[in-house]
């Protein structure tokens, strides 16, 4: 089947879903309550992603793993917000987004684009996501999970590791 039909297919299989589901809600209370429980409006951006994700996997297309992450982490980030009423959060919660990121660029090379490559690219933005996030939850003096000192420890030791890897990396280029 061609990519067109791939994605026709796809299409009709996720319009009789969302409409069986619909059908669902409406007949069966038990549906009903349970839909209801997640019809806050931050568990529909993550339905978005979701719907992204199953769209690429449908269509072949392992690229649409890149925005769905994105769209469904941010969507996770609303959720955080609105369920704490953290609002301000957002100081230092945008750091995350690089990572969400990584993820969609690792399930892209999980799905088999140029794997090795997306594999790596994916776990260093979300390494360099998690420093971001660190480095300002910690200005923000939101991160007290590690103690005074342990978030900035926690940057002494990545950065230790960062120069070693880029010296080893140096030191086996030269041979």
């Amino acid at each position: 089947m061609n990519k067109r039909g791939r994605g026709q297919l796809a299409l009709g299989v996720i319009l009789i879903l969302l409409g069986a589901w619909f059908i669902a809600q409406r007949t069966i209370p038990q549906v009903a309550e349970f839909a209801a429980m997640f019809s806050e409006w931050p568990f529909t951006v993550i339905g978005v992603g979701g719907i992204l994700l199953l769209l690429g996997l449908f269509l072949g297309a392992p690229g649409l793993a890149v925005p769905a992450a994105i769209v469904a982490g941010i969507g996770g980030i609303l959720l955080y917000q609105d369920t704490t009423g953290e609002w301000s959060s957002w100081s230092y919660m945008w750091t995350l987004i690089p990572g969400f990121v990584g993820v969609g660029v690792f399930l892209q090379g999980l799905l088999g684009e140029d794997t090795r490559e997306n594999l790596k690219h994916g776990l260093n933005l979300v390494t360099v996501s998690a420093v971001l996030f660190v480095v300002f939850a910690t200005f923000f003096g939101k991160l007290t999970l590690l103690g005074s000192y342990g978030p900035a420890l926690l940057l002494i030791g990545i950065g230790v590791y960062i120069l070693v890897r880029g010296l080893v990396r140096g030191i086996n280029k030269n041979k």
